[in-house]
């Protein structure tokens, strides 16, 4: 395969899913197919912690920690950066996109949820914040998100830290 200076992705398999993809790729809320198993498909989906709500106005694209602060640092650069939360675990971080965008999400090393599980806007694991004075939790435009994924993509790879 020839160097092109472009990040090689693997096919999507069914479901959306990346053949072989690291759990820390895959979202941490229950998988719409079957609310009883986890993403990774080994016993029960994480639950909720007491503290969240479960906002069905906002879907979550889930990223690797790295490719999603390269991201975070290009969105900002471009004042288009919405809320983003960091996973509990510290692996993956999700951006909140409008409502509906997991129906034509389909970017390889990303995964798009239905629904976004929301914590207080104090909680430290937001990375970009609901800012104003109300706290307003503002998406980010998917099209711009999808360029900026791919453009980490490209910054990462370059640097010899992009997908192998």
């Amino acid at each position: 395969m020839p160097a092109t200076g472009v990040p090689q992705f693997r096919r999507l398999a069914v479901g959306g899913v990346l053949d072989g993809a690291a759990p820390a790729l895959l979202p941490e809320s229950a998988d719409d197919r079957d609310p009883g198993r986890s993403p990774s498909g080994g016993g029960p989906a994480p639950r909720p912690r007491a503290d969240t709500v479960l906002v069905a106005a906002f879907d979550t694209v889930t990223v690797a920690l790295r490719h999603g602060l390269e991201a975070v640092d290009i969105l900002r650069l471009r004042r288009a950066c919405g809320a983003v939360l960091q996973s509990s675990n510290g692996a993956t971080v999700s951006f909140l996109v409008p409502a509906g965008t997991s129906a034509s999400w389909h970017l390889p090393g990303s995964s798009c949820t239905a629904g976004a599980p929301l914590p207080p806007a104090t909680d430290p694991r937001w990375v970009m914040p609901p800012a104003g004075a109300d706290r307003a939790t503002r998406p980010t435009d998917p099209w711009v998100l999808r360029s900026a994924l791919c453009e980490a993509a490209c910054t990462l790879a370059a640097g010899g830290l992009g997908p192998a």
